[in-house]
């Protein structure tokens, strides 16, 4: 399954800072874009609740209550699952590629439209991606891994065989492409453990699964900006629609307050309640509010 879903072209387009797609500052969270939906699924043999979330951006824990699981529960052949992988995009670029951080998700832009998303695994919290403008500076296929010497000295600390250079394969944990960020160590890659995606494990990178990154690898060129955004909690009124709210773990505890977003939508009173419930819960899905 590819995670690249079109936008609805009924929704309205955020303001954007120039033609390079370059956002003046980081967005407060307040969008007018929606992807994901609502569907069923049919689990396939050797299928986890943490590989079917991988795929569709949606937490395992999260995936296992709303099909009334076991957070450990195995799954079976042709079991159906129930899937909520609607999701708000935090802003429109012109052209380029925008990750948000909490959300675990990249966006891919083209002529100011949203052409793809895809599920990304993140750096952990002792190891954080980093924030800012970007562009891809290289493009490698079957990348050689020149280990950083921080990493070496991790591996020294965990009494694992310390490597300075992993040569393409199945052991090279960048899978087989690299897009190397400037200015950052940092690079968009793949992976040979896709179940490490959507979630905080990387060292900075941005790892995406194996199909993924071979879709988006051909889409960008040297030069194509990246935007990398750190927005735990998200909110959007659809034009002449409804209102979603969209909370993420705080993993980096750099939360705003979120009134601020809450205030920009004008959710009525009597329904702050379910969108601060829904901000408490963090279980990174975009939840409807009611508005009279």
């Amino acid at each position: 399954m590819r995670s690249r879903r079109p936008v609805l072209s009924v929704l309205c387009a955020l303001i954007y800072a120039g033609a390079s797609g370059v956002l003046a500052e980081e967005p407060s969270g307040l969008s007018r874009h929606l992807v994901g939906r609502q569907f069923t699924y049919s689990v396939k043999e050797g299928d986890s609740l943490a590989s079917v979330g991988a795929r569709f951006a949606v937490d395992s824990p999260v995936l296992a209550k709303h099909n009334g699981l076991s957070p450990r529960a195995a799954l079976r052949a042709g079991q159906v699952l129930r899937i909520d992988n609607r999701h708000i995009v935090p802003a429109v670029l012109e052209d380029g590629i925008l990750i948000n951080v909490p959300q675990r998700l990249l966006f891919f832009f083209e002529s100011g439209n949203l052409v793809a998303w895809y599920p990304v695994g993140i750096g952990r919290a002792d190891w954080p991606t980093p924030r800012g403008h970007f562009f891809i500076a290289t493009k490698e296929e079957n990348p050689v891994w020149d280990v950083p010497r921080s990493i070496q000295e991790e591996m020294r600390r965990q009494g694992k065989t310390v490597e300075s250079r992993v040569p393409a394969g199945p052991r090279n944990p960048l899978g087989e492409y690299w897009m190397g960020l400037s200015p950052s160590s940092c690079g968009i890659h793949g992976t040979t453990a896709p179940l490490s995606v959507y979630r905080f494990q990387t060292h900075g990178c941005i790892r995406l699964h194996p199909d993924d990154v071979a879709d988006l690898f051909p889409r960008v060129s040297i030069g194509t900006p990246v935007e990398i955004v750190y927005l735990p909690i998200l909110a959007v009124r659809l034009e002449d629609g409804p209102a979603y709210v969209e909370s993420h773990p705080d993993v980096y505890r750099r939360t705003k307050d979120p009134s601020r977003e809450l205030d920009a939508l004008g959710v009525p009173p009597d329904h702050r309640a379910l969108a601060r419930e829904t901000i408490r819960k963090r279980e990174g899905i975009a939840i409807e509010l009611p508005f009279d």
